[in-house]
Parts: C-alpha cells; sequence; structure tokens
C-alpha cells in the first residue's frame, strides 16, 4: 500500500515528491531553499547534477510506502531508468517551509 503523494503531511515534502514524480524541474527547485544539500547513501553529492541524473534525465518516480517524523522521514520505492526500482528511505531538513537539506540511500 502506498501514501498517496497529496497525502503527505508536510507540505514541502509533498511538494517536492510531487514535483519528482511529474518530472516538473521547476517546482522540484521551487521546493528547495536557497543553497539545499543532499547526499546518497551517506555520501554529499552536488544536487543540481544528482537530481539532473536521478531524476529528470532518468525519469525518477517515487511510490511513498510510509512516512514518520511528521512527514519528514519517508520510505520510497524510488525508480529510474538507469537503475530501476529499489527501496530508499528519505530524511528531509525543512527551513521555513522549504527543503534545506535531504539525505537518501537504500532502507
Amino acid at each position: 500500500m502506498t501514501v498517496r503523494p497529496d497525502q503527505l503531511s508536510d507540505p514541502a515534502v509533498r511538494a517536492f515528491v510531487v514535483a519528482v514524480n511529474a518530472g516538473d524541474r521547476t517546482a522540484f527547485d521551487a521546493a528547495l531553499a536557497p543553497g539545499a544539500t543532499m547526499s546518497d547513501d551517506g555520501s554529499d553529492r552536488d544536487l543540481a547534477d544528482w537530481s539532473d541524473r536521478e531524476i529528470f534525465a532518468t525519469r525518477g518516480h517515487m511510490d511513498v510506502e510510509s512516512e514518520v517524523d511528521g512527514g519528514r522521514s519517508l520510505v520510497v520505492r524510488y525508480r529510474n531508468d538507469a537503475w530501476g526500482e529499489m527501496r530508499t528511505a528519505w530524511r528531509f531538513t525543512v527551513e521555513d517551509g522549504r527543503i534545506a537539506r535531504f539525505d537518501t540511500g537504500q532502507a
């Protein structure tokens, strides 16, 4: 069973997931705070480069299995054209209604 994106508790995380699933780079960027950062499997990455490769160029999609911590921690079945589908964990830091940092990796 999945959690529909429009039912996610945190508005910033909701906007992030909706943007990823729509392939909407403009909405994705709008969900992020200026200077936002991220990590993948414990290593900091360049957010613009990573999101281009892992989301937008490869049709990334998030099916949320569960949320905790007020919607700021998700377990997701993430898929894209490069890696197929994998179970991932996503943790978000939200400041002033926008995502300042997210950390993702295999769950």
